[in-house]
């Protein structure tokens, strides 16, 4: 009877085991689906360049520095990759919009003929949209990040991944700029 308790003890400590590794192992997989899905919203804005770009072209002489952050943010989305998560580079592709969306602005408002442009008006507004859906993207990933991190820390999963999964956490996107804008700070 003893021999059959020990059997039953090991039978339900290996499958604890076995669950809690596949368990890791979802959570990692939904976070690098969620990666991808934010890369691919990325690049969803190279179909809007070039737009963009025949708007900038008409006013070329003008205004080459729109053409120009065009180039980059699309040399910029075209190295990021959706096996690496790397959420600086995210972060520098961001800013690079951010940067492109005020010279698109300020090149609008130099310029009322652009500005009341049904063409440019129509631009910014799927530009705009697309930014809202990096934006929700990017959640989604962080609540991921969240839960993997939070799968290969907790106790017992802890001991299962530092003995069998080996996985490490992964870096959640956040962006300082927007961080340092609020006077309060939570003492994490």
């Amino acid at each position: 009877m003893s021999a059959a308790i020990v059997l039953g003890v090991i039978a339900i400590l290996i499958i604890s085991v076995i669950k809690i590794h596949n368990g890791i192992i979802n959570r990692y997989n939904a976070t690098v689906r969620a990666w991808a899905d934010v890369v691919t919203e990325e690049r969803n804005k190279n179909q809007l360049f070039p737009e963009i770009e025949r708007l900038a072209e008409s006013f070329k002489e003008h205004e080459g520095s729109v053409l120009k952050g065009v180039t980059e943010l699309r040399a910029a989305i075209s190295r990021i990759s959706e096996n690496d998560i790397d959420t600086h580079q995210l972060k520098a592709i961001q800013t690079q919009t951010s940067s492109l969306i005020k010279n698109l602005v300020a090149v609008s408002e130099a310029y009322p003929e652009l500005k009341s442009s049904e063409v440019f008006n129509n631009v910014i507004n799927k530009f705009t949209l697309q930014q809202d859906n990096i934006t929700a993207s990017l959640r989604i990933f962080n609540r991921n990040v969240e839960l993997f991190n939070s799968g290969i820390e907790i106790f017992p999963n802890s001991i299962v991944n530092n003995t069998f999964t080996k996985k490490v956490r992964l870096n959640r996107f956040h962006d300082h700029a927007a961080e340092a804008g609020f006077d309060y700070k939570p003492n994490f």
